[in-house]
C-alpha cells in the first residue's frame, strides 16, 4: 500500500493528493466497523483466546499499517504537520498504560492477571490503531461524511436487531455457537420485569445502549446535513434517529434513558432553531407512543427510578464508591495496571472509577485529556466549517463523544469490545474532522455525493 494513503491531510499538498481508492483508510476502518458491530462480542476465534475478536485483530493490523506507513514517509522536513491534540492525548494515555503494566509485572501478579493485563494492553493498541488511521487517513470532508454515515447505518442496524430481540424475546444469534473454530458465550437474552433486555450483538445490554445512544447525535446531524444537501427528504433522513430513540426507550434500562436525554440535549445546539423544536417534540411523541403501545412499560420504567434506592445494582454501585479510596491508596499515581482489577476483588459499574484504580490519577487525567481533546477538535472543526452542514456534523461528533463518556459512568465500558471500540472510533473521527476543516483545505470545497 502506498504511504500516501495515511499521510495527514495537512501534510499532503492538494496537487499531490491521490484520489480515494480501494485500500484507503476509509475502507479499512469500514471493515473494522463492520466487525465491531456486526460480529457478536461474545463470539471469539478459539485459537486466539481472549484476543480472538475479529475487531481487535483488525485494529492491531491497522496499527501495524499506520506504523509502517509513518516509517516509509521518513523525515519529511519540507512539510508542516498540523498539531493533533487527540493523537497526543492518546499517546499520553498509552504511555501511562505501559508504565503501569511494567510496574505491575515487576511487583508480580497472579497468572490469570498477567494474561488479562497483556490482552488489555493489546486492546488499547488495537483501539489506537483505529484512532491513528482515522486521524491521519481521512483526507477530505467527503470521506468524513461517508464514515459518519456508515457509523449511523451500523448503529441503526444494531438498534433494529435489538428491537427484534425485544419483540421476539430471543437473541437470534445462537447459530454462531455452531460454527467451527469459534467459542461462543451468548447466554440467551436478559430480562427485567416482564420485558426482554435487548443486547443486539453486544456482550451486555449496557454496552448495547451505550453504543446506540452514542450514535444518536450523529444520526440527527448527518440526517439533517443530507436533507440540506438535497440528498433526501427530511422525514426519511431522520428514520435512523427514530429507530435509535425507540431502541433506547425499549431497552428497559435507567442508563439508556439518561444516555438518551444527554444525547438529545447535546444534539440540539447543532440544529437550527426550527428543527430543535421538531426534534424535542418528536422525542416526546416517541415516549408517548411507547407508553401507549407497550402495556406495562411505563410502570416498569417508573419503578426503575423511584425504586432505585432499593435496587440491588444501584446499592452495589453506591456501596462500591465508599471503598474507592482504600483501593486507590495501593497505587495512587499509576494504578494497578489496566484490566487487572478483576470482578473477584470488587465490581465497579463505573469506567471512570475503574480507570482511576487501574491507571491511577495520572491515567485518569490522561483519559480525561483524550475526551476533552476530541471534543475540542470537533468544536474547532465546527467553527472552521464553511457551510452549515459540515458545522452540524462536527458538532454531532462532539455530542457523541460526550454521550459515550457520560454512559461510562454507568458501566465499565472499556472492558467491552464494542463500547471501547466506539469510544476510540469517535475520538479518531474528531481528529479527522479537525484535520479536514483547516482554512483553505480542499475538503471545504468538496461537494459530498453520498453519506453512506
Amino acid at each position: 500500500m502506498s504511504a500516501t494513503l495515511l499521510r495527514p491531510a495537512a501534510e499532503t499538498p492538494p496537487s499531490a493528493r491521490p484520489p480515494a481508492r480501494r485500500g484507503s483508510a476509509l475502507t479499512m476502518v469500514t471493515v473494522y466497523l463492520a466487525l465491531l458491530i456486526g460480529w457478536p462480542s461474545s463470539v471469539t476465534i478459539s485459537a486466539f483466546g481472549s484476543l480472538g475478536r475479529p475487531a481487535v485483530l483488525w485494529g492491531l493490523g491497522l496499527l501495524v499499517w499506520w506504523v509502517l506507513t509513518r516509517l516509509q514517509e521518513g523525515d519529511d522536513r519540507g512539510t508542516q504537520r498540523r498539531p493533533q491534540p487527540v493523537r497526543w492525548a492518546y499517546g499520553a494515555l498509552l504511555v501511562v498504560v505501559l508504565i503501569s503494566f511494567a510496574a505491575a509485572m515487576f511487583r508480580g501478579q497472579p497468572g490469570d492477571q498477567v494474561t488479562v493485563a497483556i490482552s488489555s494492553v493489546l486492546r488499547i493498541l488495537s483501539w489506537g490503531g483505529v484512532l491513528l488511521v482515522l486521524a491521519d487517513g481521512i483526507r477530505t470532508r467527503e470521506e468524513l461524511e461517508q464514515l459518519l454515515g456508515r457509523l449511523t447505518l451500523a448503529g441503526t442496524l444494531l438498534a433494529g436487531l435489538g428491537l427484534l430481540q425485544f419483540v421476539l424475546q430471543q437473541s437470534m444469534l445462537d447459530w454462531f455457537g455452531n460454527l467451527p473454530g469459534l467459542s461462543a458465550d451468548l447466554g440467551g437474552v436478559d430480562s427485567r420485569g416482564a420485558f426482554t433486555r435487548a443486547a443486539g450483538t453486544a456482550a451486555h445490554p449496557l454496552e448495547y445502549t451505550a453504543v446506540i445512544c452514542a450514535v444518536l447525535p450523529l444520526a440527527v446531524t448527518v440526517g439533517l446535513a443530507r436533507a440540506r444537501a438535497g440528498r433526501g427528504r427530511l422525514p426519511w433522513t431522520w428514520i435512523p434517529a427514530g429507530v435509535l430513540v425507540l431502541a433506547a426507550l425499549l431497552s428497559v434500562s435507567r442508563s439508556a434513558v439518561v444516555g438518551l436525554v444527554v444525547a438529545v440535549l447535546l444534539s440540539l445546539p447543532a440544529l437550527p432553531r426550527t428543527y430543535r423544536w421538531i426534534v424535542a417534540l418528536s422525542c416526546m411523541g416517541a415516549v408517548m407512543a411507547v407508553i401507549a403501545l407497550v402495556p406495562g412499560m411505563y410502570g416498569t420504567m417508573t419503578e426503575l427510578f423511584t425504586g432505585a434506592t432499593e435496587d440491588p445494582s444501584t446499592l452495589s454501585r453506591t456501596n462500591a464508591l465508599a471503598h474507592v479510596p482504600d483501593f486507590v491508596a495501593a497505587s495512587p499515581v499509576i494504578g494497578l495496571a489496566f484490566g487487572t482489577f478483576l470482578p473477584r476483588y470488587y465490581i465497579f459499574d463505573n469506567q471512570w472509577v475503574l480507570l482511576t484504580l487501574e491507571l491511577g490519577l495520572v491515567g485518569a487525567a490522561a483519559f480525561t485529556l483524550l475526551v476533552l481533546s476530541a471534543v475540542w477538535s470537533s468544536a474547532n472543526a465546527a467553527r472552521r466549517a464553511a457551510a452549515p452542514g459540515p458545522d452540524a456534523v462536527a458538532r454531532g461528533i462532539a455530542a457523541s463523544m460526550l454521550t459515550v463518556s457520560v454512559m461510562f459512568l454507568f458501566f465499565d465500558g472499556l472492558s467491552f469490545t464494542m463500547s471501547g471500540g466506539m469510544f476510540f472510533l469517535l475520538a479518531g473521527a474528531a481528529a479527522a474532522a479537525r484535520a479536514v476543516a483547516r482554512p483553505g483545505h480542499p475538503a471545504t470545497r468538496v461537494r459530498s455525493r453520498n453519506v453512506t
